[in-house]
């Protein structure tokens, strides 16, 4: 799959990146490579195949799920810039 520029562009725009004109070509070559994996990895088949969690036979550490601090809710809204019943506001920043 070949993108072209303008999606390059609007990619960088949705992403909120300033993307330098200069640099459009190599990020549509490095885009388009990955999604020409993305495509060639789709026509593996994985039948059979169990997913995994891990690459590696790693087993995973559990500690016991205790609280260990106290709720500092007050003090940490105390100094932020607008909060309301208990949430922090902040600007929208999708359009």
């Amino acid at each position: 799959m070949t993108l072209d520029k303008s999606t390059v562009q609007t990619i960088a725009r949705l992403a909120r990146l300033n993307v330098d004109d200069t640099e459009i070509d190599t990020y549509q070559s490095e885009l388009s490579n990955i999604l020409d994996l993305v495509e060639q990895m789709d026509t593996v088949n994985t039948d059979g195949i169990e997913p995994m969690t891990h690459p590696f036979d790693a087993t995973l550490r559990l500690r016991d799920d205790i609280v260990t601090e106290q709720n500092q809710r007050d003090k940490y809204q105390a100094v932020a810039p607008s909060t309301e019943n208990g949430l922090y506001l902040v600007p929208k920043v999708i359009d």
